[in-house]
C-alpha cells in the first residue's frame, strides 16, 4: 500500500533521531514508490553520513570452492546442476590472489564456499582451518568466512584463526518462504549457527534475497529480525534466475525492491555495515545501491583468474569491470571515497567490543 509523502518523511524523521521503527512502519518504508521512494533514499544517505562520514569499504571477494551438497532452489551451484561451473581452488592459489586483492586497496577478504562435501565430511574441518589461517597471516587484511552452517567447535577454531566475520544468510525470515527456497536445510540451525559465531567471537553477516515471491511485510520482519539480533552487516540482493534450478523460469521485475530494503536497513540499522553488491547489476548497478545507503561494495573479483561470482557467475568479471580500479571513480562522483584498512580496523575493534555485550 502506498503511503502518503508526508507519513514516510515523518518515519523518516522519527528514524534519523533515534526512534525504533516497528514492524508494520518498516513496512511502510519498503512499500514507497516514485517521489515518496526518493525521500527514504535521501534520509538513508543522511543517516550513513552521521555514522561513517564519506567513507566506503572496499571487500575483495573470492569464491574458492563451488561444489555444494545442498539443494538451494535458487542457487546456480545446488548440487545436481550440471550447468554450474565446479571448481576448488588450491590454499596455494588462494593465498596468491588474496594477496593480489590486498595489494589493490581493499579492507577486507571474504572467503567464500559452497557447502563443498570435501571439505563439510573433512572432520574436524582441518583443511578449511587451515585455508584461512594462511590467508589471515599471508594477506594482513580481515577476514570473512561464509562456509555454510559448521559445528560450533569449527567456528571458534575459525575465530583462533584469526577471523573477524562470520557470514550465514538466511535469505528470508518467514519460514514458510525459506522452506520453499533452502530445501531440507532446518530454518532454526542457521538462527543458531549465527548466535554461536557470535558466541565465538566472530562478528556476523546476515542477508536476504528479494524478487523470490517475498512482500513488504516479508522484508519489513527480516530487516526486524536482524536488528533484534545485531548483526554487524547485513545485505540484501536481488534474485537472479539461474539455468538448471527450480526458479529458473520466474519473472523479475527490477531492482526496486533491493534498493527500498537497503535503505530501510540504513534507517533501522544506521551503525551496520550494508553493501552494495557488484553480483546482480555489475559495475552499472553501483552508484543505485550506493545513493540508496549503502556503506560496502562486495565482490571485487580479480579477473582472469578462473573465479566466479554467486549471483552471476560471470557479469564483468574477465572484463575486469569488478575491480578496485573500476569503483573508484563512481564513489567520487558521488563525493564518495574508499575507508583505509586503519578506519576498518577501527570499526572492527569498536564492533567486537559491542558483540561481547549478550544480545
Amino acid at each position: 500500500m502506498e503511503h502518503a509523502a508526508s507519513d514516510v518523511r515523518d518515519l523518516c524523521r522519527r528514524a534519523l533521531a533515534g526512534g525504533l521503527l516497528e514492524e508494520a512502519e518498516l513496512g511502510a518504508l519498503l512499500s514507497t514508490r516514485g517521489e515518496t521512494a526518493e525521500v527514504v533514499f535521501t534520509a538513508a544517505r543522511e543517516a550513513r553520513a552521521r555514522r561513517f562520514g564519506d567513507a566506503v569499504f572496499l571487500y575483495g571477494f573470492v569464491y574458492f570452492s563451488t561444489y555444494c551438497r545442498n539443494e538451494c532452489a535458487f542457487c546456480f551451484y545446488r548440487a545436481g546442476n550440471d550447468e554450474s561451473p565446479r571448481y576448488r581452488k588450491s590454499l596455494d592459489e588462494v593465498v596468491a590472489i588474496c594477496r593480489g586483492l590486498a595489494a589493490s586497496g581493499i579492507v577486507l577478504l571474504d572467503l567464500t564456499m559452497g557447502e563443498d562435501p570435501f571439505i563439510h565430511d573433512d572432520p574436524g574441518y582441518g583443511g578449511l582451518l587451515e585455508l584461512v589461517t594462511a590467508v589471515c597471516d599471508g594477506s594482513g587484511l580481515p577476514v570473512m568466512v561464509s562456509p555454510g552452517v559448521v559445528p560450533d567447535e569449527v567456528l571458534a577454531g575459525l575465530r583462533a584463526s584469526g577471523v573477524d566475520w562470520y557470514a550465514l544468510y538466511q535469505e528470508t525470515h518467514t519460514p514458510e518462504l525459506y522452506a520453499r527456497l533452502r530445501t531440507g536445510q532446518p530454518f532454526a540451525a542457521r538462527v543458531a549457527a549465527r548466535r554461536a559465531a557470535r558466541r565465538a567471537g566472530l562478528l556476523v553477516e546476515d542477508g536476504m534475497l528479494t524478487g523470490i515471491g517475498d512482500t513488504a511485510a516479508d522484508r519489513a520482519r527480516a530487516i526486524a529480525a536482524m536488528r533484534a539480533a545485531a548483526w554487524e552487516q547485513v545485505r540484501v540482493m536481488t534474485f537472479v534466475p539461474q539455468a538448471g534450478t527450480p526458479l529458473a523460469d520466474v519473472q523479475t521485475s527490477g531492482d526496486e525492491a533491493e534498493l527500498l530494503t537497503i535503505a530501510t536497513m540504513r534507517l533501522a540499522m544506521p551503525h551496520a555495515l550494508i553493501p552494495a553488491s557488484l553480483d546482480v547489476d555489475g559495475i552499472r548497478g553501483l552508484e543505485r545501491r550506493l545513493n540508496a545507503g549503502a556503506n560496502v561494495v562486495t565482490s571485487i573479483v580479480p579477473p582472469a583468474l578462473g573465479l566466479a561470482g554467486v549471483s552471476q557467475a560471470e557479469l564483468d568479471i574477465d572484463e575486469g569491470q569488478r575491480t578496485v580500479a573500476v569503483v573508484l571513480p563512481h564513489l567520487a562522483r558521488l563525493g564518495l571515497r574508499p575507508g583505509t584498512v586503519a578506519e576498518y580496523r577501527a570499526w572492527l575493534a569498536a564492533a567486537h567490543l559491542r558483540s561481547e555485550v549478550p544480545a
